[in-house]
Order: C-alpha cells, then sequence, then structure tokens
C-alpha cells in the first residue's frame, strides 16, 4: 500500500514501468579496475544546482532537451561512484569483508561497470539515449535496499568499528547517495515523460500527458506539504492499528494550502519517520486521545532564519543564503582526499533563487518526551530505543518487515527492507530535510511531550 502512494506522488511512474523497462534490456558492462577508480575519484564532485536539474525545460522534453539530459547525467555520475567505491574500500577490512557491506562495494562496480561504456564518448541518438535510461534504471534498482543492507552490516561488524567512525562514514555515504539517486531518477522521470523515444518501443500510449502535470522530472513545483502529511498518517496509522489496536489522530493547523517547489519522495520520508515516532510514543504513554498537532507555516528563507535553524539542530551555520555545504549533501568525502570542508563550494546543490520562500512543519505530540540522555545521542546512527535481543532479532531475521517494521518494508527512498529500530530513521531523516537548506531541529519537554521542527527550503518555486 505503502509503495502505491509512493508511485503515485513520483512523477513518473516508477513502477511497474521503471523495473520491466531495464529488464528489457540488455545492459552492456565493462571491466572495472583499479586504475579506473583511482582516476575517476580524483575528479572533484561536480557543482550542481537545481536549476540544472530543472534547465532542460519543463516536460515533454524534444529531442534535443532529453539527449542534453542524458550528457549531464552522464558526466556526473562516474565519478560520484568511484568516490563511493574508495569511501568503502577505505573502511577497516573485516568491516568490508563482512557480506552485507561487501554487497554494496560489489553493488557499486557494478554500476560503474555499466556507465564506463559511455563514458568516454556522447549520447547523441535516441536509442543510444533509450539504452542509456535502461542503465539509469538497473542503478537504481541495484542500489534500492543500499541504506538498509549497511544497517545490518555495521550492526553485525560493530565489534571492529567505533560508533563514531560508523556515523563519518554513513552520514557521508549516505547523504552523497541522495544526489546520485536524485541525478539517476530525474533522467528517467524527464525520459517517461517524453515523447521523441515513443515511435522506439510499444509502450507509448502510457505515457502520461506531462504538459498538466506541475511536476520537472521528480520535482513537483506545487508540492502541498498537507496532502503528504495526510498520506503519511494513513500509512502510519494502519501500521499502529494493527500493532497496538489503536491510531492517534492529527490535527493540522496554519496554512495547510501552502505549496512550495520539493522532491516528494523526499518529504514523505521524513515525515513517514517523524509521524511513526510520535504515534508510537503517543500510543505507548498513554495519550492516543490526544490528538497529534502539526502547524504548516510558510516564511520566506532568510539566511538568519536559516542560521537559527541550523543551530538548534547541530551548531552548523551555512556561510551563505542559498548555498548548502558540502557535509549536507556528502561531498566532502574523507577516502579520496578531494571535496575537504574548506573547499564548500566545490559541491553544491543551491537553490533556484537567493530569496527562495520555504516552509516550516511543527509536529507537536503528548508522548512524554525524550529522555535527556537520550536526546544526546538522538542523530546518531545506529542509536535506537531498542533492545539487544531485539537487535540481534532483526539482523537474523529473514522477514523484518512485521509491525511498526512495515512502515518502510515497501522500499523507496529508505531501501527496499525495513529500518525500523535500527536507529537510523532520524539522522536520515534530517539529511533529507538539510540536503536543500533545511534541517529538522527537536525540543523535548522531558514527562509532557516533543516538538519537532521541519525546516523546508532551498528548492523555491519554479
Amino acid at each position: 500500500m505503502l509503495g502505491l502512494r509512493r508511485a503515485k506522488h513520483h512523477g513518473f511512474r516508477l513502477s511497474p514501468n521503471l523495473l520491466s523497462y531495464q529488464s528489457t534490456r540488455h545492459i552492456q558492462t565493462a571491466t572495472v579496475t583499479d586504475a579506473d577508480i583511482a582516476r575517476l575519484a580524483c575528479q572533484p564532485l561536480h557543482p550542481l544546482t537545481l536549476a540544472d536539474l530543472c534547465k532542460h525545460g519543463h516536460p515533454p522534453l524534444s529531442e534535443q532537451s532529453l539527449l542534453n539530459s542524458a550528457n549531464f547525467t552522464l558526466s556526473l555520475l562516474p565519478a560520484r561512484l568511484a568516490h563511493r567505491i574508495q569511501s568503502l574500500r577505505s573502511l577497516p577490512y573485516i568491516v568490508v569483508a563482512n557480506p552485507n557491506v561487501s554487497k554494496i562495494h560489489g553493488n557499486y562496480v557494478h554500476s560503474l561497470s555499466t556507465l564506463l561504456p559511455y563514458a568516454e564518448r556522447r549520447i547523441e541518438t535516441l536509442k543510444d539515449e533509450v539504452d542509456f535510461t535502461a542503465v539509469m534504471a538497473d542503478l537504481v534498482q541495484t542500489h534500492n535496499n543500499t541504506i538498509s543492507i549497511l544497517a545490518r552490516g555495521f550492526l553485525e561488524a560493530r565489534k571492529y568499528i567505533t560508533a563514531k567512525e560508523v556515523t563519518r562514514f554513513l552520514d557521508e555515504h549516505l547523504r552523497a547517495r541522495i544526489g546520485t539517486r536524485l541525478i539517476a531518477e530525474q533522467h528517467i522521470a524527464l525520459h517517461f515523460s517524453s515523447q521523441p523515444h515513443n515511435d522506439l518501443h510499444e509502450s507509448a500510449h502510457h505515457i502520461r500527458d506531462a504538459e498538466e502535470s506541475s511536476y520537472i522530472g521528480v520535482i513537483d513545483t506545487a508540492l502541498k506539504p498537507a496532502h503528504i502529511i495526510r498520506n503519511c498518517e494513513a500509512t502510519v496509522g494502519e501500521i499502529c492499528e494493527l500493532k497496538y489496536g489503536v491510531r492517534p489522530t492529527i490535527k493540522m493547523v496554519g496554512e495547510t494550502e501552502t505549496s512550495i517547489a520539493h522532491i516528494p519522495m523526499h518529504l514523505e520520508y521524513v515525515l513517514t519517520e517523524l509521524l511513526k515516532n510520535s504515534f508510537r510514543a503517543t500510543i505507548e504513554a498513554g495519550m492516543e486521545r490526544e490528538a497529534i498537532e502539526i502547524t504548516i507555516a510558510p516564511a520566506p528563507a532568510t539566511e538568519e532564519q536559516t542560521k537559527t535553524l541550523k543551530n538548534k539542530a547541530e551548531q552548523m551555520i551555512h556561510d551563505h543564503v542559498g548555498v548548502i555545504s558540502n557535509y549536507d549533501q556528502g561531498s566532502v568525502d574523507h577516502a579520496s582526499g578531494g571535496n575537504k570542508p574548506e573547499r564548500a563550494s566545490a559541491g553544491n546543490i543551491r537553490a533556484l533563487s537567493d530569496s527562495t520562500p520555504g516552509v516550516t512543519i511543527r509536529i507537536r505530540d503528548r508522548g512524554g518526551g525524550i529522555s535527556p540522555e537520550n536526546l544526546t545521542k538522538l542523530w546518531d546512527y545506529g542509536f535506537t530505543t531498542f533492545n539487544e535481543d531485539e537487535i540481534n532479532e532483526k539482523t537474523s531475521s529473514s522477514d523484518p518487515a512485521g509491525g511498526m517494521d512495515a512502515v518502510m518494508s515497501q522500499g523507496g527512498v529508505g531501501g527496499g527492507m525495513s529500518l525500523a529500530g535500527l536507529g537510523y530513521g532520524l539522522p536520515l531523516g534530517r539529511a533529507y530535510a538539510e540536503y536543500f537548506g533545511g534541517g529538522i531541529a527537536v525540543q523535548s519537554l522531558w514527562g509532557w511531550g516533543t516538538d519537532v521542527y521541519v525546516s523546508l527550503r532551498g528548492v523555491g518555486k519554479v
């Protein structure tokens, strides 16, 4: 059910078109050598702006615009994949040897092998573009479970690597993964919402009329957060009803008709994770009759407002309005030595304009709050309120999609397997929020309840 809702909100037909499209085409590969990886990993990550993602125009694209989108995508991804491979290889050998971590390394090498046949040339024909889109579909599908597989790998190897090292690696790696998937999915969405290639395959009549859509690729230029909140409420509420027999209610206040340009999948992941925590805390505190209050407050994204929110979140302030740091996007890349923090302008995604409007969403619950000792660990990857036996059960279970875990069992940005209880939800949600200059701030009144502030900005109006 969650998968159907996500497909509905997405700017292109992710299922079943994408999977069948990828599986029916032959994917050419090339051998990836250590020299290839070293050469590509030496390249600084290409500066990317949201204006770049939208620059090819509103779909349906012309033939030339579609080819330009393919070549733009191709210019970015090989280096990004090589940086990730290098980062994985920098881990202690005993960690890389873990079957789960090793599988992710193999997935990245495979994806790079599918890009190398295109890396030394331009895509100049529609046939090449169709084949390249199949490669992008293969890339997205290959890495669909990356986060959940890595989560289990690091849990199994937690005796051989410190929590600080795990947090640093995952914060960089998973933020970088957001950009890689975004670049690939943007071209796939533009491909499926355009017509020049229609006579090359049989599914032309299934292409929707993109001219009536508010989407540019995966970016919804008229996204209403209230709609996403209601969908997430229904999903998490159903799971609560199955597990606890009750479901809390939501009272939405503020400017509920507010719309912004943003990526629905990203916002849906963040809100699902936050609502899951609020619903669980509310029920376990016996306060399910108290409605969870969600306030939607539009606001111009001024420099001062951005600084205030970032101070609350982690004392990290952007140096320039409308510019996102390399840390936010996982482009620091400790392993290859490229894109150091002091070179923060080298790999940014910037806002479409310097004065992009934003919106703040406050989620207020009566779930008893967060204890002071847990509050300090809230943003650590792998921190969880589940006990050791429950964690071991999750790492060894062949069917992890039970109870509240089913919230994440249908895939999406969080991965194809469940992450619930593994301590990844909040830090990963914050990574998605911060990727475009927003953030998440938590204020807890221990013994009473919690206020969570989600700030969205940096995408602006198109």
